[in-house]
């Protein structure tokens, strides 16, 4: 169904000014009469009678001039000129020196345009305003008023200019005004979304981290208690001791994921009382104690005399590296059961501390993931955060591994540009077993 063409109304504020400035033209126009009676000097001041035809001409043109005005607010350019051309045609009627009535509304309507229309799109109209209020006095100065031509065209001029020039300066301070407060409240505005963008990448970026925290501690421990499981739960008929021991080891295992997420629960709350320390290199030995119990693992740290390890990395190079040995174990757990796995942390240099874990080829078929997985992805977001080295992919002999190393705080820079790419192989997108 076609859409119903809709008039829109004129503002509340436009007809009530409109019907204000009509209301008071049309009194100063017929109180004069009253006023001037027994003056003979301000005969001048009407020279039509009361009721004439020129009379009744001059009145209608007032009102007129009072319904554009109430249309300002849609029409300024028009309204404007409108009623110019009405001032202009009522000079014709010669009312004398109260002509000057007529004007009124042409001086409203120009401060009305140009407080809403930028004065370059108002040129032409108000030049032609000018010369229409212009031509309006020269014929009332001759016919009504019985001035010289010349007079009359150089008062005229004057008059023109100050219906026009004022209220088209008053406009202009008044749109300026507006500008500024409206500059300002964009300002502001921007301002607050700003604030808001940048909060919500930080809440973003939290949440991110809290998700990688999450991820590694879950997965690490959680895959271990599975793989447990099934073991005990082959065990419990043929091999009671041993399935008594792997109880044991889950309820380890349960434990220690609980002491890590009470851990993360500490960091996370500013008025925790818990415990607030997060994992570093020196904790390595005793991640690698408890990844033993799901099968054996070589650890090799080579540290420089004199210096302890880790030194001159901050604690969240630390924790990065922490995290990515713990989950290329549960990688190894989950994807290569059986593989032999190697942990080695190399200190000696002093540009940079390396760690690298390595498993060989898996003795039974591993695991995937219906969902997919997040841990080699966790690596690479440690690793861009902290200015790490990151490298991982398969190894000759059918294995995997993950090498990362983190630049020392001193040479912070060396590491801005460290990349994160696969170790020498092509077909890195061929790779399985990512959790």
């Amino acid at each position: 169904m076609a859409a119903m063409k809709t008039h829109r109304r004129p503002p509340v504020a436009d007809i009530v000014v409109g019907v204000l400035c009509t209301v008071l033209s049309l009194a100063v126009f017929l109180t004069l009469p009253a006023l001037t009676a027994g003056d003979p000097g301000a005969a001048t001041l009407i020279a039509v009678s009361p009721g004439s035809v020129r009379w009744w001409l001059f009145l209608l043109g007032l009102l007129a001039q009072g319904v554009l005005l109430t249309c300002a607010g849609r029409t300024p350019r028009l309204s404007m000129i409108g009623a110019a051309t009405l001032a202009f045609a009522m000079s014709w009627s010669t009312p004398g020196a109260a002509y000057g009535i007529s004007s009124a509304t042409v001086l409203v309507l120009v401060f009305r345009a140009v407080v809403g229309v930028p004065l370059a799109r108002l040129a032409s109209a108000l030049v032609s305003a000018g010369i229409l209020v212009a031509l309006g006095q020269t014929v009332n100065g001759i016919g009504g008023e019985a001035l010289k031509p010349g007079g009359a065209v150089i008062g005229a001029m004057v008059q023109a200019l100050a219906v026009i020039a004022i209220p088209a300066v008053l406009g202009l301070l008044v749109r300026s005004r507006n500008e500024v407060r409206e500059a300002r409240h964009d300002e502001q505005l921007a301002r607050t979304e700003q604030r808001d963008a940048q909060v919500q990448a930080a809440v973003s970026r939290e949440r991110t981290a809290m998700a990688r925290e999450l991820h590694d501690i879950a997965a690490h421990h959680l895959s271990g208690i599975a793989l447990m499981a099934a073991v005990v739960d082959r065990q419990i008929d043929t091999a009671p001791k041993e399935a008594h021991r792997g109880v044991q080891q889950v309820r380890a295992q349960s434990t220690a994921v609980l002491d890590d997420l009470r851990r993360l629960v500490g960091l996370l709350r500013d008025d925790s009382e818990g415990e607030r320390s997060v994992q570093t290199l020196a904790a390595v030995p005793e991640l690698v104690e408890r990844a033993d119990e799901q099968g054996p693992i070589a650890l090799d740290v080579r540290t420089a005399d004199g210096r302890e390890l880790g030194q001159g990395i901050g604690p969240l190079a630390q924790l990065a590296l922490y995290r990515t040995i713990q989950e290329a174990l549960t990688n190894a757990v989950t994807h290569a059961p059986g593989a032999a796995r190697v942990v080695e942390i190399d200190d000696r240099d002093d540009r940079f501390v390396v760690v690298t874990v390595t498993n060989s080829s898996p003795s039974v078929a591993g695991t995937r993931s219906s969902a997919g997985g997040f841990g080699l992805v966790g690596m690479r977001e440690r690793a861009e955060l902290v200015g790490a080295n990151l490298r991982f992919g398969p190894t000759a002999d059918g294995g995997w591994q993950v090498r990362a190393s983190v630049p020392r705080e001193s040479r912070e820079s060396a590491g801005r540009s460290s990349r994160i790419r696969p170790v020498s192989t092509p077909d890195v997108a061929d790779v399985v077993g990512t959790t």
